[in-house]
């Protein structure tokens, strides 16, 4: 079975009219299998829409195109924009005597890109199947078309995997559901943001706002790979995020080398220094304090982890890493810890545009994954005091020609905007009813993962909302999101 078939119907099967389990299985697999071309332009349709969370009027335009799709499967949909942020397209299913009310969440909006680096333009949604160590380009299938598709040809586009996927799926699901004559007993709401790639800075705002129409029992977040071993697996928890830009300044304008080296500070070498104490080589963050309000894995999660299928060496292999952190600890472990990563370094220019001179500047852009209990704030506080301990005097702001000649060491921090991890105990009432779902159709148990290593904005929904909140990924584990050439493979969709 596809994977929306393994994950996404049985979530919908739980809030639905009692069924046989091997008939309706059947039957929901002869629907997709007959409209596989349907499904598959439906997504290349969405994932054509340029969606970056910065753009405006793109967003603008995703949303209103997630409204009509909306509409055309039979939700009633509204636009949650009045408000400074990127609109939430909101949907709803009433069903007659329900007393329950489930809501699938999804995002819509994609990290940003760099077209020229794409194989394939990363709006212009790709079908292509792998030859060897080629790609062959297939045409994507016409309206109308029946013809069964590879299920190992990949989707390339932006937003193909994560997360437009999950919002095509998920409607898929429903309306394969309607053609086996199975209706839900429960209400069932679907909220995509239009911001989660930018850090959901205003999902508060609009939870609050709009309280009443997001009240339910329980939320199904759709996003996320599958495990590495191409198995699915049912996530109830996500790591926090938060992320910095630094500055260090030099000279006020380009210095030749020979003439001023070894007399003016260079900030290349300054800022690289400081990067080096902010982690050791295994990962461990060396900011003091740092761990003070980390909450250590439970015996039951210790257990689903040590339950996993090991994929560590075929990763590797894939990766070309002749090793990883922490002496190839595996990496289900691992991201159940803090992390702190250099995403980005920038000074002066390399190669052919490299000059013989001091850089005025250097720049690193840092990202860090927190786990419970670490509050955003506090964090913010800890890193910035290892600064100041390293000799900086730091500052929020551009500095002044007067700040500069005060000080020997000038390091500009800008914060984005963060959240806090959220992690659902594996015995909660909802992770126990979603895995029960889960495996009885998958007849097997699924694999458990009580923490995603990407970040979510779960807490922020968990405290607005005080409802339990689980994650069913469909994409992928190599989907390369947030990279070039994004791609979702058909068999995931």
């Amino acid at each position: 079975m596809l994977q929306f078939v393994s994950h996404l119907l049985p979530l919908l099967l739980l809030t639905s009219a009692p069924a046989s389990g091997a008939p309706l299985r059947d039957a929901v697999r002869s629907w997709r299998q007959a409209h596989e071309p349907a499904i598959v332009r439906e997504l290349a349709d969405f994932a054509a829409l340029p969606n970056l969370a910065s753009d405006s009027t793109g967003i603008r335009r995703n949303a209103a195109a997630l409204a009509a799709l909306l509409e055309r499967h039979g939700i009633r949909p509204a636009i949650f924009d009045d408000g400074p942020w990127p609109p939430a397209v909101f949907g709803e299913l009433r069903s007659p005597g329900a007393r329950r009310t489930l809501v699938f969440y999804a995002h819509y909006d994609g990290q940003p890109v760099t077209a020229s680096e794409w194989a394939t333009p990363p709006w212009e949604p790709t079908l292509r199947v792998r030859e060897g160590e080629a790609w062959r380009s297939l045409a994507l299938p016409a309206a109308g078309n029946r013809a069964r598709l590879d299920p190992e040809a990949r989707l390339f586009g932006r937003a193909a995997a994560d997360d437009k996927s999950s919002i095509v799926a998920m409607l898929s699901a429903l309306d394969a559901l309607r053609a086996a004559g199975v209706r839900p007993t429960v209400n069932l709401a679907f909220f995509f943001e239009g911001e989660e790639e930018a850090g959901s800075a205003h999902v508060r705002e609009i939870l609050r706002r709009h309280r009443a129409a997001l009240a339910a029992d329980a939320w199904l977040f759709c996003d996320g790979p599958v495990h590495a071993s191409r198995q699915p697996q049912l996530v109830l928890g996500a790591r926090g995020v938060m992320g910095l830009e630094l500055t260090a300044f030099g000279p006020a304008r380009a210095l030749h080398s020979g003439h001023y080296g070894n007399w003016a500070p260079n900030p290349a070498l300054a800022l690289a220094r400081t990067l080096a104490t902010l982690r050791d080589e295994d990962g461990r963050i060396l900011v003091d304090g740092f761990y003070d309000d980390v909450r250590p894995p439970g015996e039951a999660d210790r257990a689903a982890i040590a339950a996993l299928p090991d994929v560590d060496r075929a990763l590797r292999e894939e990766l070309l890493l002749g090793a990883t952190e922490a002496g190839n600890a595996p990496v289900a472990g691992r991201v159940m810890l803090p992390a702190l990563n250099v995403r980005g370094l920038q000074s002066g220019a390399v190669g052919a545009q490299a000059a013989n001179a001091i850089p005025t500047e250097a720049r690193a852009s840092i990202d860090v994954r927190l786990v419970p209990d670490q509050a955003p704030g506090r964090v913010r506080e800890l890193i910035e005091a290892h600064l100041t301990k390293q000799g900086w005097f730091v500052t929020h702001d551009s500095p002044t020609a007067a700040t500069r000649l005060a000080h020997p060491r000038v390091l500009k921090v800008e914060w984005e905007g963060g959240y806090a991890a959220y992690r659902l105990p594996l015995d909660a009432p909802a992770a126990r009813a979603v895995r029960g779902a889960i495996d009885e159709m998958l007849g097997h148990p699924v694999l458990v993962m009580p923490m995603l290593g990407g970040s979510l904005p779960l807490a922020s929904f968990a405290d607005e909302l005080g409802v339990p909140l689980v994650t069913v990924p469909i994409a992928n584990h190599d989907d390369a999101q947030h990279a070039r050439d994004e791609n979702l493979r058909l068999q995931n969709l």
